[in-house]
């Protein structure tokens, strides 16, 4: 049985910006559901908090032995890491897969915290994204029980990848995404704004959700 896939977006976006990784994947045969989520104005937790209402919802329309598999591009990963470390539906959670996501902080809220700290009375969700407030929420055991699996980028197509010194992507490091517990890593030549997009992209959350692996043809 396929299960049904929840698609969520990054800083400062909305569900639209999840629509062609869902027409790809519903292509390969997957059903998917995109969400909003406050994610600028307002603290990582409080989209958190919503998506586990979302979550109560859509498992009451579950048919037996079917779950739920959840996919974060950017800041939408990070929301699952935090999901997984609190809530009560984890048994209905098959499969995660993090594309693009900072997940040892986002070196972009990490310079606006130290430049222009500021902006973080405006843009809460940016200021929950800094490496030390990622500290705070103790992520880092939501690999026990649940497959996780991460895709990073690293076509350096925007002006603020040129100020890291790592790989990345334009905005995130290929080491903030990759990080211990994986169930396995891929790399993609794509930027942070556009790996979602990709065909390829879509074909390899489908390998990851039908076999545990990345597996490319």
């Amino acid at each position: 049985m396929k299960h049904k896939n929840i698609l969520i977006h990054g800083y400062n976006k909305t569900s639209s910006d999840m629509k062609v990784l869902k027409d790809n994947l519903e292509k390969l045969g997957h059903g998917c559901i995109i969400l909003d989520l406050p994610l600028t104005y307002h603290k990582l937790e409080h989209g958190t908090m919503l998506l586990e209402e979302m979550l109560s919802d859509l498992i009451k329309d579950l048919k037996e032995g079917e779950k739920l598999n959840l996919v974060g591009h950017s800041t939408g990963g990070l929301v699952i890491r935090h999901l997984l470390s609190f809530t009560s539906h984890r048994k209905y959670i098959d499969k995660c897969i993090l594309v693009a996501t900072p997940n040892r902080g986002s070196d972009f809220a990490n310079l606006v915290g130290r430049i222009f700290r500021i902006a973080f009375k405006k843009y809460k969700t940016l200021k929950s994204i800094q490496s030390c407030e990622l500290k705070r929420l103790g992520l880092g055991d939501e690999c026990n029980d649940i497959d996780i699996a991460a895709i990073a980028g690293n076509n350096n197509n925007l002006f603020f990848g040129n100020l890291l010194r790592e790989e990345n992507d334009g905005r995130v490091t290929v080491k903030s995404v990759k990080i211990e517990g994986l169930k396995d890593f891929i790399l993609l030549p794509y930027g942070h704004k556009d790996i979602h997009y990709q065909p390829v992209t879509a074909e390899l959350i489908d390998s990851f959700l039908r076999t545990g692996k990345f597996k490319v043809d």
